[in-house]
């Protein structure tokens, strides 16, 4: 199992935690730090939806410019993402072949009955 997101996101903070505490032996891998590859993201594309994956709320994104920001399609989000790895909604949890994006004790708490 492997956690991937960024150590200094809250977020990621509280799924870390979680993991640890319902004593769940996980991966973490830092993307901003080790990178993602093209294949990494759109595996999870394929199976989650770009839209899913992809965090038009963050800060990264505001900080596009108007060209990176219009006409959005999953193509160049992928690309996006592969080049700002921040727009990736966080965390995003890699478990037995299944892909979970975002952090909610309650969906965690489902997946690892």
């Amino acid at each position: 199992m492997t956690l991937y997101g960024i150590k200094n996101c809250d977020t990621v903070k509280k799924a870390r935690k979680w993991l640890e505490s319902n004593n769940q032996s996980v991966t973490f891998h830092d993307f901003r730090e080790n990178g993602l590859t093209v294949e990494d993201i759109q595996s999870w594309v394929k199976q989650v939806g770009w839209e899913a994956l992809f965090n038009k709320r963050s800060t990264s994104f505001r900080n596009l410019s108007d060209a990176e920001k219009s006409d959005l399609d999953q193509d160049k989000a992928i690309t996006l993402m592969h080049s700002y790895p921040t727009l990736i909604k966080r965390p995003v949890l890699v478990f037995e072949q299944q892909i979970y994006v975002g952090f909610k004790a309650e969906q965690y708490q489902e997946i690892f009955q």
